[in-house]
């Protein structure tokens, strides 16, 4: 073998040798199949179903398995939509929604639903218009919360098949036509003039009840203090009564005397000159005062 032939033999060895090297290489790279944490990889097999690719290295069978489909298990919002509905009261409204999903079971997603979030938006809406169908508008206004509630478990229910969990729902703004805005305005007016009235009427009746109370009061008062004067005079009068019997007429006489000579200095005592006339009955009862007092002094 001559020297020629030496290199083509070893060309040759060398070319097989990097064609299986290439080979191993390629079949490396296809059966090994590293999937990302937020990712799902539906694997088929001529067309069908084979198996679905959990996150980290995962091997398939390469020109056999291929990578069907590759689906995002981190959740999504769907664009906020916005649909017209009727009250139970006949009230048009609009409402805007947004909804939070992901994807669960992709198996399910890729080959039951074509456009998953066309689908889901078109179930909303749908449900919305049948929550909101159900109830008056300041039930809607009032009761959102459990409204919410009622069409995130409606929504569940209906894409359940679809291998998508609904992680919430929300009901953003409830919005009404002037028309109706205008109806609410005014009915909002006479409300609050009503509770003015109302509030007037009650403050007047009190008012009044008050002015009886305190009428009611000073009358009571007045009756306890004429009822206190009359105990204070008739007790007086039980003591005159007992001092005149006790020490006889003389006793009472005294006391009259002293009260006329009271009376005469009272009028003595006053500014001015006082033209008195005192009748000739009331002098001689001055002067038995006088004697009285003089008998008592001696």
């Amino acid at each position: 073998m001559d020297f020629e032939e030496l290199i083509v033999s070893l060309i040759e060895s060398s070319l097989v040798f990097l064609l299986l090297a290439a080979l191993f290489i390629v079949l490396v790279v296809k059966a090994v199949k590293i999937v990302p944490q937020s990712e799902k990889y539906v694997i088929e097999r001529f067309g069908r179903l084979r198996s679905v690719l959990g996150p980290g290295i995962n091997l398939i069978v390469p020109f056999i398995d291929r990578v069907a489909h590759e689906i995002s298990i981190l959740e999504r919002q769907l664009p906020n939509a916005s649909q017209d509905a009727i009250t139970k009261d006949n009230v048009l409204v609009q409402v805007e929604t947004s909804v939070f999903y992901r994807i669960t079971e992709p198996e399910r997603t890729v080959y039951r639903i074509r456009d998953v979030d066309a689908a889901i938006a078109t179930t909303v809406a749908g449900i919305v218009r049948a929550e909101i169908g159900k109830m008056d508008l300041d039930d809607v206004q009032a009761n959102r919360a459990q409204l919410i509630s009622t069409i995130k478990a409606s929504v569940e229910d209906a894409v359940d098949d679809w291998g998508i969990e609904v992680t919430r729902a929300e009901i953003l703004d409830v919005n009404l036509d002037q028309a109706t805005r205008d109806a609410m305005l005014q009915q909002l007016n006479a409300e609050r003039a009503r509770r003015a009235q109302v509030t007037e009427a009650e403050g007047s009746k009190r008012a009044v009840e008050l002015a009886a109370d305190a009428e009611l009061y000073a009358s009571e008062q007045t009756a306890k203090a004429r009822r206190i004067l009359a105990d204070a005079e008739a007790y007086a009068t039980q003591v005159v009564a007992q001092a005149i019997n006790e020490n006889g007429l003389e006793a009472a006489q005294y006391q009259i005397a002293l009260k006329q000579v009271d009376a005469l200095n009272a009028l003595g005592a006053g500014d001015g000159k006082q033209t008195i006339v005192v009748p000739a009955q009331a002098i001689e009862a001055f002067g038995d005062a006088f004697k009285l007092l003089k008998g008592r002094g001696s």
